[in-house]
């Protein structure tokens, strides 16, 4: 069994994330999922949320939006929409598209408009709670 998983983070923008890590915390459309060499393959959507992931005794934590992963006993496959890590998060531009999008969420919208606008509440909420919890 390998030592480590290959992992990769990837945004429609960006690589954000590639190497070798000892684990992967993340939020699946079942729950939280703790991820080691030597898994069992799976493919499942991935939920907005936090992403915490094991390097050399270290942790990195990532605010991540919706998409999937994929999963291998040597691998971790990550495809969404939205990755920045905890310490690029600007808590301030974030607390305002917060505000800006439950402004426009209370306006009349289109439905593609709404789904734009609460795609973006969502990455404002999530950033700022993955800020929040490892301010240092």
């Amino acid at each position: 069994m390998a030592a480590t998983l290959k992992l990769e983070i990837v945004t429609p923008e960006a690589m954000i994330f590639s190497g070798e890590v000892d684990m992967v915390t993340l939020s699946g459309v079942e729950g939280e999922m703790g991820i080691m060499p030597g898994h069992e393959p799976v493919m499942t959507q991935l939920t907005a949320g936090e992403v915490t992931v094991r390097q050399s005794g270290q942790n990195l934590f990532l605010a991540v939006g919706d998409g999937f992963v994929q999963i291998t006993a040597t691998r971790v496959n990550v495809l969404t929409d939205m990755a920045i890590k905890a310490d690029d998060i600007d808590e301030t531009m974030a607390a305002e598209a917060m505000q800006r999008a439950e402004a426009r969420l209370s306006q009349k919208l289109s439905d593609e408009e709404s789904a734009t606008v609460h795609a973006a509440l969502v990455h404002a909420t999530t950033q700022l709670h993955v800020k929040r919890r490892h301010k240092k």
